[in-house]
């Protein structure tokens, strides 16, 4: 069986005041809220059963999700009563975790449409213990094309650059992933570098298009997403190529 957690806990800083009184997963994107979203996609993608992994303003989230019914899933929670990290807050729900054949994780804050069945089948044909999404990076900024004799050629607008890949804060699990989850801090700083020192660690390539990808980390990503996902319509998964495959290159 398959299940999803969201890691729902974080203050959203960097999107004050937004987020002093609303969680972030609850901020709207084309008038829908983020984690309304990503249950969205999950749904698309077949994985019914989700955990919410709460913490800051946990109360409003519950009373914004519910049980799920109206989405079309069917929602537990899983409440962290202080900061705990990424780690710390996948520990607090092993019991759930340990139950399931995988689990698919993803960040609160992140709107994509990539085909979760890309990592599962990249733990089957490896053996490893855990699966990332990666996506190649956008720059943040843009570019100049300057010739030999420093003249400005040209602009590019913030470039994806596909020379380098980021984590996309989405991963697929096994079990086994409990023992390698610390009971506080985050599983990027401990968790993930045991995992690839020991070669039981996978990255999946979901290059874009045709795979969409966003994280909400300020308040320009608010409205440039609002933007990307009105003119999509939605954040229905992208099937596999030929089906089978994984996502992208490994």
């Amino acid at each position: 069986m398959v299940q999803a957690l969201i890691l729902a806990g974080g203050y959203g800083k960097r999107l004050r005041p937004l987020t002093l009184e609303t969680p972030k997963p609850l901020l709207e994107v084309a008038g829908k809220p983020v984690i309304v979203w990503q249950l969205e996609w999950l749904r698309s993608a077949g994985i019914e059963r989700i955990v919410v992994l709460a913490g800051y303003l946990k109360e409003k989230l519950v009373e914004a999700l519910g049980s799920g019914q109206r989405f079309g899933v069917r929602i537990v929670y899983v409440v962290e009563e202080e900061p705990l990290g990424t780690g710390g807050a996948l520990r607090n729900a092993a019991h759930l975790i340990e139950r399931e054949d995988y689990s698919i994780v993803v960040n609160g804050d992140v709107l994509t449409n990539i085909d979760p069945q890309g990592l599962f089948a990249a733990i089957r044909e490896s053996g490893a213990v855990a699966a990332m999404a990666s996506v190649p990076l956008r720059s943040p900024y843009g570019l100049l094309e300057i010739g030999e004799d420093g003249r400005v050629k040209g602009f590019i607008e913030k470039p994806v650059v596909r020379d380098y890949w980021m984590n996309a804060g989405v991963y697929a699990f096994t079990p086994e992933i409990v023992e390698y989850l610390p009971e506080r801090g985050d599983i990027e700083k401990r968790g993930f570098p045991d995992l690839a020192r020991e070669g039981r660690l996978v990255a999946v390539k979901y290059d874009t298009p045709p795979y969409y990808w966003r994280s909400i980390d300020t308040h320009k990503d608010l409205e440039e997403a609002s933007r990307d996902l009105a003119e999509m319509g939605g954040l229905r998964v992208v099937p596999l190529k030929g089906g089978n495959g994984s996502g992208g290159e490994q």
